[in-house]
This record gives structure tokens, sequence and C-alpha cells, in this order.
């Protein structure tokens, strides 16, 4: 299996996970979305933060659909490593962005207030729009049994 090494390393577990609880990650995903929208202009670096939120979320959901979960040992980073494998090689250049997007994220957030530009701001939305509802789709291919 694909996610092998993430599992014998400890990075995920294998878990059964309830259609309501990948439902309600995928819902505040979506929420997510809709609140980064609302803070862009009021505060670059948290609707950044926010839309990066969206895309975990969305990844969590993913993730919960299919049998797993990450540690709570650098979750984020577990996450994002199996998402790599899930979606694989057409889809490893935006993986590896929103993993770079991780360490902005902490950065922006911990460290440097302002950090954010506007560009990456947009940017980081944008994507994380299409993704979530990439991610919607292939929620639907899972639960739907294809």
């Amino acid at each position: 299996m694909k996610y092998d090494e993430l599992l014998k390393s400890g990075r995920i577990r294998k878990e059964k996970v309830s259609r309501p609880e990948v439902g309600r990650a995928l819902e505040r995903a979506e929420r997510d979305l809709q609140t980064a929208r609302e803070l862009m202009e009021r505060d670059r670096d948290w609707s950044f933060a926010v839309a990066y939120d969206a895309v975990l979320q969305a990844s969590r959901a993913y993730m919960f659909a299919r049998g797993f979960r990450p540690t709570s040992s650098e979750s984020h980073k577990n996450t994002f490593a199996f998402m790599r494998l899930a979606m694989g090689k057409d889809y490893e250049k935006l993986m590896a962005y929103f993993d770079r997007m991780r360490n902005k994220r902490h950065q922006a957030i911990y460290e440097t207030a302002g950090l954010i530009t506007e560009t990456e701001a947009h940017n980081i939305l944008e994507k994380a729009g299409s993704f979530v509802a990439l991610i919607r789709e292939e929620l639907k291919k899972v639960t739907d049994g294809a």
C-alpha cells in the first residue's frame, strides 16, 4: 500500500471515521473559505491562515473518508504527507505549494505580523477554493463507491 511508510513511522494511523465526521470536516473547509474571503480586505495574514485551514480541513475530510487520521504530533505536516501520496503526480506541485504555505502560515501567525502580501493571500484563496471543490467531487466518488 502506498501509505505503508507513513503508517510504519507513526505519522498516520488507520481509523474508521464516520460519514458525519467527514462531512463536518468538509463543511468546515467551506466555511473557512467564506471567512477567508471576508477577511481579505481587513487582515491578509488571517485571510491567508484561514484559507490554509480550508485546505487542511478538506484534506482531513479526504483522509478520513479513506480510513486514515494523522497522528497528533505534527498533524498538519502528516496530513500533507498523506495528501501528496493520495493525490498522486498530477497534483504534486499543488500539494508542495500547500506544504510551503503551511510553513508560511506558521511564520505569519507566530513570528512576523504583516508578512503576507496581497498577491500571496489572493493566490492561496484561489487555490484553496479550487482544492476544496476538487475534494468535494472526490468525496462524492468515495461515498458513492466509485
